[in-house]
């Protein structure tokens, strides 16, 4: 009996070992390195944050064309935090009345952020620019909890009606002349480029019209042959 389930036990341990020497063999035959990135691309999706951020223009570009009236439909979103009243109070966040020139987290009563009153300079075009499309970007650590518009038109709508809530509001930047002139330059319109117009052919006189040309040569064979009567 005991000899039975010795040879028993002895091939249950020769079948795992088999079992598992296989398992490794198969491992390193079929062995395949993990992707540095996950997933696969689909044809026609763009990828997100690719495009996006190399197509974006300095924010002048969306300034010369911002509309304050769209902007305060956007700024109502932060009503509950902000107000651009002239004298008007803080709240959760600071008045935003006369806040281009301004300097970054400073005065107004208000208890700035480390992040934000350590920041320094003075509220321009592009700062603020930067701090509405990512608060916590342009000064980490803040206590904007905000997510930011990653739309540039939206952001250069907003900073125009903040600059219209001001004593002296500035004019609207024009866009680079650089970036201007890159948008005006269309393909095909230059010297030499897309379809010419073909300059008017000679039209014959009517006399002329339908008489076959003589040649200058005096090649006889071009002269049309002359048939005498019998």
């Amino acid at each position: 009996m005991d000899d039975r389930f010795n040879t028993i036990a002895g091939w249950v341990l020769f079948a795992g070992i088999v079992a598992l020497g296989s398992s490794i063999v198969a491992g390193e035959m079929f062995h395949s390195e993990r992707p540095e990135k996950m997933g696969y691309p689909i044809a026609g999706v763009e990828q997100e944050g690719e495009g996006a951020a190399a197509a974006e223009q300095p924010i002048e570009v969306y300034l010369a064309k911002a509309d304050p009236a769209k902007g305060q439909q956007i700024f109502n979103k932060c009503a509950a935090c902000h107000n651009a009243d002239k004298g008007g109070a803080n709240q959760l966040g600071p008045n935003l009345w006369d806040v281009l020139g301004e300097p970054i987290g400073q005065g107004k009563g208000f208890a700035f952020s480390d992040a934000l009153s350590k920041k320094g300079g003075t509220w321009d075009w592009d700062k603020l620019s930067q701090w509405l499309s990512s608060p916590k970007a342009f000064a980490p650590g803040t206590k904007m909890t905000f997510a930011g518009l990653s739309n540039p038109e939206d952001r250069a709508n907003v900073i125009a009606f903040l600059n219209a809530h001001s004593d002296a509001p500035k004019p609207l930047p024009a866009a680079p002349a650089a970036v201007a002139d890159a948008s005006s330059a269309k393909p095909g319109t230059g010297p030499g480029n897309g379809p010419q117009k073909a300059e008017k052919e000679p039209v014959p006189p009517a006399s002329l019209a339908g008489k076959t040309p003589q040649t200058s040569g005096g090649d006889a064979s071009a002269q049309p042959s002359k048939t005498t009567k019998p």
